[in-house]
């Protein structure tokens, strides 16, 4: 009998699992694929009349028209959102399959995230071409940028996700404060309110956070005549997901024992 290289093994696992979890994801709930449509689509409506009515029917950000402003701010932030959120409890979640030796405690993660990726770009290109049919310009101008920006996003999640959900893991208080702190990372994130109203003097605190230079960049990439802050840069936030990504793997590899023991 052959034997198989550890890299066969590896894939066979992330195979069964990838199909376990999209199962899982996708047939659990019969309303599974009507929230994640209608949840994105709530919140452009809700936007859009609280900005038409407090701005007397505004509905233009310096360089790009409201709506597609603001679908490209929700998609990506949410494709960071569900990247570190569904991997809270990950472990937990697959413990009994921690008994075959094959199976590590950073396979969960690393397939709820990649699941979750697919799902919002899929989700996301439903958006681009309802967007070309409806004519409200949501094609990017730079579509190659705009595919690093969203993979540049997608890899922040990823680490934060590894390392989040090795802390879930060891301190379970860490997913509560997660699930509180995920809305306010939607306002300070320039998700739904431009940050050029932001005070000058505050900017520079606004971009600590490495989820604005993502986004803000996508918009670029969308809309080049968008007026962007001053100060975007994605190597600041690819230091941020390098920089998680090795803090989770190194978890996952220290505290092994203890994640599949808890």
């Amino acid at each position: 009998m052959k034997t198989r290289t550890p890299w066969q093994v590896t894939r066979s696992v992330w195979y069964a699992m990838f199909m376990r979890e999209a199962l899982a994801r996708t047939t659990a709930d019969r309303f599974a694929w009507f929230w994640m449509l209608a949840e994105p689509i709530a919140m452009i409506v809700i936007m859009t009349a609280i900005r038409t009515l407090a701005m007397g029917g505004g509905k233009h950000i310096s360089g790009a028209e409201f709506v597609p402003w603001i679908i490209t701010g929700l998609f990506g932030f949410y494709l960071f959102r569900e990247n570190m959120m569904r991997s809270l409890g990950a472990v937990g979640a697959n413990q009994g399959l921690f008994a075959y030796r094959q199976v590590k405690t950073v396979d969960p993660v690393l397939i709820r995230c990649f699941l979750e990726g697919m799902l919002k770009t899929f989700i996301f290109m439903l958006f681009i071409f309802a967007g070309l049919l409806l004519d409200i310009g949501l094609m990017p101008a730079d579509p190659l940028g705009a595919l690093f920006d969203w993979l540049s996003l997608w890899m922040l999640g990823l680490g934060t996700g590894l390392t989040l959900s090795a802390l879930d893991a060891l301190v379970p208080e860490t997913g509560r404060v997660m699930r509180i702190l995920s809305f306010p990372l939607l306002i300070i994130s320039g998700v739904i309110l431009p940050l050029n109203f932001i005070p000058h003097d505050l900017r520079v605190y606004v971009l600590w956070n490495p989820i604005v230079h993502g986004l803000e960049s996508l918009r670029l990439s969308f809309f080049p005549a968008y007026r962007s802050l001053d100060g975007v840069d994605l190597t600041y936030l690819w230091f941020w997901a390098l920089s998680l990504i090795t803090l989770g793997l190194i978890l996952h590899l220290r505290f092994a024992m203890r994640l599949k023991a808890q």
